[in-house]
């Protein structure tokens, strides 16, 4: 065979392998919006029969009629963006905070003695159990909240950063300190690329906790979000206005879970991963 039959039949080969991992992803997604209209379908069906009282559970209809109206009046914007802009701050100092320990312990012994006994000992308290603390120190305003988003998305980036910075084979170490690079560059070019993957699963599970945590904290004394709206419909025993906001919170943590995918995608193009069969 001549090199060009080679490199025809190495492209070609290629070619297939590249469209075998396309292809499975493609009727994955069609399968998943199958599912999401077959959910929505017997949603309706169950509602409309009788089958669940309105009372009890909202149809997808009257659903995204109240949506509707909520977003034709300003409402549904106004509280959202309150929410958004809660998430954000708290996200941006819990991830900060975790990518910055996890470094400290991951990197160093000395970090390491320090920091994670006490960090492995404060992630098994349950974030939600410590909301009445937190009014202690915080007071009702916008900060317990906040805070309790940044606690709740700190352990998931921690975790899985200084687990990734651990899990880095010790021979690529050594092959690159024989090379010739220092400590900075053994840490910018070998270590820190090989704990990407895992500090990016860590931060799409720190943007889901985020909603969850977000959930609890708005009902502290809150006057906008989604989780006071939730909360004054409830007073007034509009399901339909419950239903939207966790609607709102399931369709915010899809959006942001498919952000961190795009993310790894183009940061981990250069890693050639199982794609599934």
């Amino acid at each position: 065979m001549t090199s060009t039959q080679s490199t025809i039949t190495a492209d070609a080969g290629a070619r297939s392998e590249h469209g075998a991992a396309r292809r499975p992803w493609k009727e994955v997604r069609w399968a998943r919006i199958l599912v999401l209209l077959f959910l929505l379908f017997a949603w309706q069906a169950v509602t409309s029969l009788g089958l669940v009282s309105p009372r009890v559970l909202a149809s997808p209809t009257t659903v995204a009629q109240t949506g509707l109206a909520l977003l034709a009046s300003g409402e549904l914007p106004r509280h959202l963006w309150v929410s958004l802009g809660r998430v954000s701050r708290g996200l941006a100092l819990g991830v900060s905070a975790g990518v910055t320990l996890a470094l400290v312990a991951g990197l160093f012994r000395l970090g390491e003695d320090l920091l994670d006994a006490p960090i492995q000992m404060l992630r098994t308290l349950p974030v939600l159990a410590l909301v009445p603390l937190f009014i202690l120190w915080f007071g009702i305003g916008e900060t317990p909240k906040i805070a309790l988003v940044s606690l709740g998305t700190f352990f998931p980036v921690y975790l899985n950063t200084y687990a990734g910075i651990r899990s880095v084979d010790n021979k690529l170490v050594e092959a690159a300190t024989t090379l010739g690079l220092g400590r900075i560059g053994l840490v910018a070019h070998v270590v820190l690329p090989g704990a990407l993957p895992n500090a990016l699963v860590g931060l799409r599970h720190s943007m889901g906790v985020a909603w969850l945590v977000l959930v609890i904290s708005e009902q502290i004394n809150a006057t906008a979000g989604i989780g006071y709206l939730m909360t004054n419909a409830r007073e007034f025993l509009r399901t339909d206005i419950i239903v939207l906001g966790l609607a709102v919170y399931a369709l915010l943590g899809l959006g942001t879970g498919l952000f961190v995918r795009w993310l790894e995608r183009n940061v981990l193009a250069w890693r050639a991963a199982f794609a599934g069969r």
